[in-house]
């Protein structure tokens, strides 16, 4: 029976031995598990990771003819939409009549290629006569600077794709995908602050979806620093991709103040793909007015929520030709939920131009869904500039003073504009001079002529020669016919003026 107990008592013992060693064990995983964390909430050096991203980076130099300016030129050019963050002072007060000057400006850049595609910003370069790029030092890094052309440019996200012509292979970096990217997540901003050369700030992701000043925005908005000069340069996740195109800063002393915003990769890439394709973008084009819906047009329409995107008017263009309609909500767009008139603009510009895609609709209480073939949305502004600087020109070309009246024929956009039925004929009246017989007579812009001496006429032409006539029938007066709302009057004006 002792031998027993012994025995009993020796397995006790093993096993209170075996459980305090596996205690101790699982302490001490906890202790290098909160080393770990310890190790990594003091936060690990960046510097590996800058030295391997940083052969890519590329400070850019450009070069403009400046026309009688004596004032530094800002590295962002006058117009753009990001003047106000990114550029220098000019002086107002300078002598315009000074000759042509060379005026240097510097921004940021990066390498997306071996064979030396260069992404920046549009407003770095935009109007310079000469780029030049400068690359990190290092062994294998071109030791001077190269000179680089424009691929292709696009304002509206305000990127550009220039090229470089180097002896060999250069190093890269590769877009990320910048959807991944969660607010509180480091981020590494490189470029060339102030011109002082090439420089690394950190800092995390403060905002996502950020809208400044376009239809295509989709900005990330950091606390890294960013100062003139950065302006086209790369935000690195912490795995060395792109994941933005640091573009802007918002300000009140011009530096940084730890707002800063890049333009979002996975938009980037888009509009990079087509310029190294096509050398310009080529976006989809729906053709239609629209406007966000509100709370109380979600009621009055009988939809369950706010959403989607009412058409306000619909043109001439792919969405009229597949018959949507004025009143029409977009529900969805390619399979895609629309969620507001920003989504939709995107959307559309990201899809291909000629692909048919379905448009779902809420109509009449119901939804109905319409195939609509994408138009090239370039093509669509390019034709809308004509025909404004056709209309000027139309508007323009004959305007004259007769009588104390400015008038000029009355062309398809003046009736438009008038709300004319398109067959009205007759002499739009710009301007009355108040101290002409016509204006003390009631005469005023807007109105229209449609008859002199109780003729028709159309042009400046058939008014003077109605004027003639009746100077040598020894009248006096010319009668003329006035319209105005669609009501007629008439109106004698002297001839002796």
């Amino acid at each position: 029976m002792q031998a027993k107990a012994r025995s009993i008592s020796v397995r006790r013992d093993d096993v209170s031995v075996m459980v305090r060693m596996m205690w101790l064990a699982f302490v001490g995983m906890l202790f290098v598990l909160a080393q770990t964390i310890a190790a990594h909430a003091r936060g690990e050096s960046l510097a590996p990771l800058a030295e391997q991203i940083s052969p890519a980076v590329v400070n850019i130099t450009t070069s403009t003819l400046v026309e009688g300016q004596t004032g530094p030129q800002g590295i962002v050019p006058e117009g753009s939409p990001f003047e106000d963050f990114f550029r220098e002072f000019q002086d107002r007060n300078g002598d315009d009549n000074r000759p042509p000057r060379r005026s240097n400006a510097l921004g940021s850049g990066f390498v997306i290629s071996e064979d030396g595609y260069i992404v920046t910003n549009n407003h770095v370069i935009a109007e310079a006569d000469e780029i030049l790029v400068e690359f990190f030092p290092g062994d294998g890094q071109p030791v001077k600077e190269l000179p680089a052309k424009v691929i292709g440019t696009d304002e509206k996200t305000d990127i550009a794709l220039l090229k470089v012509e180097a002896t060999g292979p250069l190093k890269y970096v590769q877009f990320g995908n910048s959807d991944t990217a969660r607010v509180g997540d480091w981020v590494i901003a490189m470029g060339n602050p102030l011109g002082q050369g090439f420089s690394v700030s950190a800092g995390i992701v403060s905002a996502r979806n950020r809208a400044l000043s376009g239809s295509y925005d989709d900005y990330i908005q950091t606390d890294a620093a960013i100062n003139r000069g950065n302006s086209g340069g790369p935000l690195f996740n912490m795995n060395g991709e792109v994941i933005g195109v640091n573009t802007a800063i918002l300000s009140p002393n011009g530096g940084s103040i730890g707002i800063g915003f890049s333009m979002a990769s996975n938009v980037v890439t888009k509009v990079v793909d087509q310029l190294r394709e096509f050398g310009e973008t080529r976006r989809g084009w729906l053709g239609v007015r629209i406007q966000d819906v509100t709370e109380d047009m979600a009621e009055a329409m009988g939809l369950d929520k706010p959403g989607g995107a009412l058409v306000s008017d619909v043109p001439d263009g792919p969405a009229k030709d597949a018959g949507l309609l004025a009143g029409d909500v977009i529900l969805s767009f390619d399979g895609v939920e629309v969620e507001d008139t920003r989504g939709l603009v995107r959307q559309v510009g990201e899809t291909t131009v000629g692909k048919s895609v379905r448009v779902v609709v809420h109509r009449d209480g119901g939804t109905q869904t319409v195939l609509v073939t994408l138009g090239r949305r370039e093509d669509a502004e390019r034709e809308e500039e004509g025909e404004a600087e056709a209309t000027d020109e139309e508007q323009g070309a004959e305007d004259t003073d007769i009588l104390g009246l400015t008038i000029s024929p009355l062309t398809d956009a003046l009736r438009s504009e008038m709300g004319l039925d398109d067959d009205a004929e007759g002499l739009v009246v710009s301007n009355v001079d108040e101290a002409s017989e016509a204006y003390s007579k009631g005469l005023r812009a807007g109105d229209l002529i449609t008859e002199a001496g109780q003729q028709k006429v159309t042009s400046i032409e058939d008014l003077e020669a109605r004027m003639e006539e009746a100077r040598e029938a020894g009248r006096k007066s010319l009668l003329l016919l006035v319209r105005r709302g669609g009501e007629p009057r008439f109106v004698a004006l002297s001839l002796e003026q």
